[in-house]
This record gives structure tokens, sequence and C-alpha cells, in this order.
């Protein structure tokens, strides 16, 4: 049986314009290819009503989980919770639970619960809410999509509380070979190899270190004897591969 599927939606003009680097995509990923849900679609959209319901509506038709970072903040352009409350068709409101955590959470702190922060307690009808313990204000589940922050941390956190309560298939096995050759080299053994052992997927990924070219080759399975062979049939042909 197939390991699930995901998708990632990153929502937020400062992602496009290259003001704000993402720093999500690369741990979602690690997160979950540990967990053995394959993620296959990573979008950007900016913080448009219309495309992000549009993305959500398109992703959440074709994959098991999608998880979307950014725009639920405080902020007049944080427009993710009520994009996502369209995408559904649901009402969107401030929860008495949402609400509960941002009052305790401001009150710890010496602060207000004003209109802004109010914001952030606005979940659709019939979403989960997931766990923040960085900074209190929730994300949600809504269908299959989770609707987390932007914020690295809390993002982070956010896929920490979530993954465990989803279920994943069999762990995808990885190996590496550095071969010292340009790809132009090894590209026709390699294209032999990989017919011969058409479950195994094998990566090439070139690389230039001090003038030199290079390319690491990345086997990955989740049967390790299919792996190991497919691993053992290329070094046989370049004995100088090292393994990383």
């Amino acid at each position: 049986m197939a390991n699930p599927t995901a998708a990632f939606l990153v929502i937020g003009d400062e992602i496009l314009s290259g003001r704000t680097r993402d720093k999500n995509i690369g741990f979602l990923a690690d997160q979950l290819c540990a967990a053995a849900i394959d993620l296959k679609e990573v979008r950007v959209v900016d913080d448009d009503h219309h495309n992000i319901l549009r993305a959500v509506r398109e992703l959440s038709a074709r994959w098991d989980h999608v998880f979307s970072s950014g725009g639920i903040g405080p902020t007049h352009d944080d427009i993710t919770a009520d994009a996502m409350a369209a995408a559904f068709e649901v009402a969107i409101d401030v929860r008495d639970d949402a609400r509960a955590l941002l009052e305790a959470y401001t009150g710890r702190n010496g602060g207000e619960l004003n209109d802004a922060r109010l914001r952030m307690a606005r979940i659709p009808d019939g979403a989960l809410l997931i766990d923040n313990p960085v900074s209190v204000a929730p994300g949600f589940t809504i269908e299959n999509v989770h609707v987390m922050a932007g914020v690295p941390a809390v993002f982070q956190a956010m896929v920490s509380s979530v993954l465990p309560g989803l279920t994943g298939g069999v762990p995808l096995l990885s190996r590496t070979l550095r071969i010292d050759r340009p790809e132009g080299e090894i590209a026709g053994p390699l294209g032999e190899v990989a017919a011969r052992h058409a479950k195994v997927s094998i990566g090439s990924y070139p690389f230039i270190l001090q003038g030199r070219f290079g390319a690491n080759i990345v086997f990955r399975c989740s049967d390790r004897t299919l792996l190991e062979a497919a691993v053992f049939d290329l070094s046989a042909l370049f004995p100088e591969a090292r393994e990383l």
C-alpha cells in the first residue's frame, strides 16, 4: 500500500518578494519523511483571498494532507483563516476555546486582549485547534488541511503537535554515493542501473567542488534489499564511488 501523501502551501507576499527566506519547507519535508508521509507538492501563493482559496481546494482534493504556513496573525493582511473558511464553505468567528487561550496568555504577560489579538481566535466552524506551545495563538485543522503560523519556531512547534496524530506508511530508506565525475560521464550507466532497479528511486545531484565536477547519487526505497542491490550495482560500475 502506498504511503499517505501531502502538500505544503506557503502563503505570503513576503516570501514571493524575497524579503523573507522560507525556512519551513525543509523542516516539514524532513518531518514528513520521518513519519513516512510523502511530500508531493509545494506551492507558494500571495496574500490574496482568491488565490489562497483556489490553491487550498486544489491541493486538498489531490493529496491526503495539506499543510499551510502564514497568514493567521493579528494584522489586516492575515487573511488565511477567512480564505480557509471560504474554501470549505463554512462560517468563521471568534471561538470560545481559542479566546480563552489568548485571554489566559495575555493575562499572564500583563497584556490586553485587544481587537487585533482577538483576530487570532477566529476559527472556521468545525475546525480542530492546533496547539501552539510557543506563543499560544492556535492553528487549526479543517478537513485534511492543517493551518499553521509562518514564524519558523511556531510552525515547527505546530508540526510537532499535528504529526503524532497522523497515520504514516512505510519509512523510506536512503543511501548516497558520491562520484567525482561530471554527470555527462555517468548518465548512461546510471540510466541503465535505474532501469534495472525500477522500484528504487535514484536521483543525481551534481556539484562543483574546488573546480571539479561530481554528483551525489541518492537511492531511496522502502525495501532494504532492493535498495542495497541498486547501490551495489552502481558501485560495481564506479569503484571509486564513496558512500556519504
